[in-house]
């Protein structure tokens, strides 16, 4: 082979080696740019459960900003330790809607409203709170009406113990369409925030509760359907939440980027249009 030919071949082969290096370069570069991203300004969080219910719905997909109550290891993916503590802490206001790590697994991201902050006290007295000794306002109002679908129904979801739509609350609309309805209050707390709530009826362990006492750097949150919601109204070892310590706390609930009722097939890309819940999407909070 000439000489020329050899050194042509180098040549390629070196070229193809930079390629690969600056491909791999650009990967790692996008890589750090995401997570810190997610780390520090808006992560994507998907809505798995009911419990948060009339607000959020099974498939709404949110963006949660991370700034607002500071940073800590659980900014973090995956929880990495390298943030000792919090940096630039801030206590939430009560009525925000958070995303935190549960006290009870430290892997899975949790969603519920804060309720009370350190030193207040809070009570349930016939499903009604009690903030600090006063009786928050809450006032009935039209029923909550939810199509069922496939991501909610009257099946029972695995590792749960009973459907999404148990059968009292199971009915059909004007139109003959499969719905499931639910009592809906309005609650108002004391700084004039307010939202919906549910009420499935008397659960004894829900609506009657000890007074709690939030302790220094905790809050107490709660689902707004407030009869399906493990909360701080539960000790961790009964499968609730206790105190939620504020180092927890991943970040605040931004907007509604994506909603979808569960219909959809990867294979069907017409499903994908047919499943979307538009009018769910671009609702902040």
């Amino acid at each position: 082979m000439a000489r020329s030919d050899t050194a042509r071949l180098r040549g390629k082969a070196g070229k193809q080696r930079s390629e690969l290096a600056d491909t791999l370069l650009f990967l790692v570069k996008l890589v750090i740019f995401v997570a810190v991203f997610r780390s520090f300004l808006l992560a994507p969080f998907s809505i798995p459960s009911q419990s948060m219910l009339p607000r959020l719905y099974i498939g709404d997909y949110l963006f949660v900003s991370k700034w607002n109550y500071g940073y800590s290891r659980n900014s973090l993916p995956w929880s990495v330790p390298l943030i000792p503590g919090r940096l630039f802490p801030h206590t939430p206001h009560r009525g925000d809607v958070v995303v935190f790590k549960s006290p009870a697994r430290s892997h899975e991201d949790i969603i519920k409203r804060v309720i009370g902050l350190p030193g207040d006290t809070v009570q349930v007295k016939h499903g009604q709170i009690i903030l600090n000794g006063k009786p928050v306002s809450r006032q009935k109002v039209g029923d909550f009406v939810i199509p069922l679908s496939p991501n909610y129904n009257t099946s029972i979801p695995p590792g749960e113990d009973q459907p999404n739509c148990p059968p009292p609350f199971a009915t059909r609309n004007a139109s003959g369409q499969a719905v499931c309805r639910y009592h809906q209050f309005r609650e108002t707390l004391p700084d004039g925030k307010s939202y919906m709530v549910l009420d499935r009826g008397d659960y004894p362990d829900a609506d009657d509760t000890a007074v709690y006492h939030v302790p220094t750097d905790s809050v107490f949150m709660m689902g707004d359907n407030r009869d399906d919601s493990g909360d701080s109204r539960f000790p961790v070892e009964a499968g609730g939440l206790g105190y939620v310590p504020m180092v927890n706390l991943e970040g605040r609930a931004l907007i509604t980027f994506w909603s979808t009722d569960g219909s959809a097939e990867w294979i069907k890309p017409w499903t994908w249009v047919s499943a979307a819940r538009w009018s769910r999407i671009g609702h902040g909070f």
